[in-house]
């Protein structure tokens, strides 16, 4: 593992390879073969925008190569902070096989929690639009560069049709070298041998650990996540998927989200515009077959389906993610799935996990009333009282896991890790759950911030 980062034990590394969760393969690498086998089909689509399996390969090794020339190295960190468009996709990838680290952030950030995403990782690379919903992203990275000793590539995007406000390539007085996006374009070079047991990306933590501290995921454990996420859901090359949340975000990318769907070989749907318009009418077009959501975006293409007159028939999931749902909230998911067609399940988890998922299979109450079972079989986890011991089913306490896709420590955050991790290397959750006698969770609520430090101060024996 990289400098920075907590490696797996050995014992669970053998464990975890033997029942053939990690397979050795970057995720980069895992496009190829995708490309390979389901080449013709249809991989991304985006409004009139169309992209083959074929045609996404091309373009990420085209664009690795760009960033290559660029002056993109190998093990560099560059924020990522694009909308849903195909550009998200073909940036994630080629960076992956440029061997940089893609550093995902909101394009909803601002500057003071970009500039913070950028310290902490220091960030040598960011790449986001030009500007959206009325801010200015280039002038944001300028002003974080003209702060900071690493960043020093900003790469903007600008829809199709429009062309950079700024004349192209330029460069500021801290030495700093902007480029539109779409300039970012080489011819392919031979191909890098990456490792799948290095860190893929970063993510943001989600969580209490703090908004800057970064979650590394490795492609061996990513991978997995997302192969075993659309096995659960039985997904295929006939599926096609709706991003409607931030595609950066964990539901979204890889629950099985994009990374899943392309994997199986089946046909990924980018909507910048999340309304429940936008999203019907793409629903009917493209004949969605699984999408995530909100429980409160759910209730807002309910409200819409009339006036809509959408079909919707397509549709054979709704994941709904978040926050467990309310009395009022579980009352409309039953109406969601009656008046939608489809089965629901519901997703909970962050970027460091675990990932708690209801089953397809699973009869109404469990899908509504509980939070279902951790993804994986070698999930290992405890509900645990304020002073750390197993709390019998049916009573609450924190929930506490480690498993093949949930890291042993953030990126470069002792602290953080400190408060975060048990000696053993459980994740400390902060999420209150019981246990219900068939094995299913049930979010009760939040561990308080100053229950959390006492008990990482009585931990580590202070």
């Amino acid at each position: 593992m990289p400098d920075g980062c907590t490696p797996w034990p050995e014992i669970f590394t053998d464990r975890y390879w033997a029942a053939g969760h990690w397979r050795g393969v970057t995720l980069d690498n895992l496009l190829r073969d995708w490309a390979l086998e389901h080449g013709p089909r249809t991989a991304l689509v985006h409004g009139d925008t169309r992209l083959t399996y074929a045609a996404l390969n091309r373009r990420v090794d085209r664009t690795a190569a760009g960033f290559r020339l660029r002056g993109l190295r190998p093990g560099g960190r560059v924020v990522v902070q694009l909308p849903n468009v195909p550009e998200f996709v073909v940036t994630v990838f080629a960076l992956l096989r440029a061997g940089a680290v893609p550093v995902l952030c909101p394009v909803a950030h601002r500057t003071a929690e970009v500039a913070a995403t950028v310290r902490a990782c220091e960030a040598v690379g960011y790449v986001g639009p030009a500007t959206r919903d009325g801010f200015d992203h280039r002038a944001m990275a300028e002003e974080i560069a003209a702060r900071s000793p690493f960043l020093r590539r900003v790469f903007t995007y600008e829809p199709p049709g429009t062309s950079s406000p700024y004349g192209g390539m330029a460069s500021d007085a801290a030495g700093c070298h902007y480029f539109p996006l779409g300039s970012v374009d080489a011819p392919p070079e031979r191909a890098r041998a990456g490792r799948a047991d290095h860190v893929a990306f970063l993510l943001p933590s989600g969580g209490a650990a703090g908004a800057s501290v970064l979650v590394p995921r490795t492609h061996d454990d990513y991978a997995y996540q997302a192969r075993a996420a659309a096995e659960l859901v039985a997904l295929t090359a006939d599926d096609v998927y709706l991003a409607a949340l931030p595609a950066g975000s964990p539901l979204a990318l890889g629950c099985p989200g994009i990374v899943g769907t392309l994997g199986a070989g089946g046909t990924v749907v980018l909507v910048e515009d999340a309304g429940p318009a936008a999203c019907l009418a793409a629903v009917e077009r493209e004949r969605v077959t699984l999408t995530s959501v909100t429980p409160d975006a759910a209730g807002r293409w309910l409200d819409a389906l009339g006036a809509s007159g959408a079909d919707l028939s397509s549709l054979r999931l709704v994941q709904l993610g978040g926050a467990p749902l309310d009395r009022a909230e579980r009352a409309q998911a039953e109406r969601t799935g009656r008046e939608l067609g489809c089965r629901l399940q519901q997703v909970v988890g962050t970027a460091a996990g675990p990932l708690v998922l209801t089953r397809t299979d699973d009869p109404d109450e469990t899908v509504l009333g509980t939070q279902g079972r951790p993804l994986s079989p070698d999930d290992e986890i405890r509900v645990v009282d304020a002073d750390g011991r197993d709390v019998p089913d049916g009573e609450s306490g924190e929930l506490l896991a480690r498993g093949p896709y949930i890291p042993r420590g953030f990126y470069r955050a002792p602290d953080a890790d400190a408060r975060s991790f048990t000696a053993d290397g459980h994740l400390r959750t902060g999420t209150l759950v019981r246990r219900t006698p068939a094995g299913d969770l049930v979010v009760t609520g939040r561990l308080g911030g100053a229950r959390r430090d006492a008990r990482s101060t009585r931990d580590r024996g202070a």
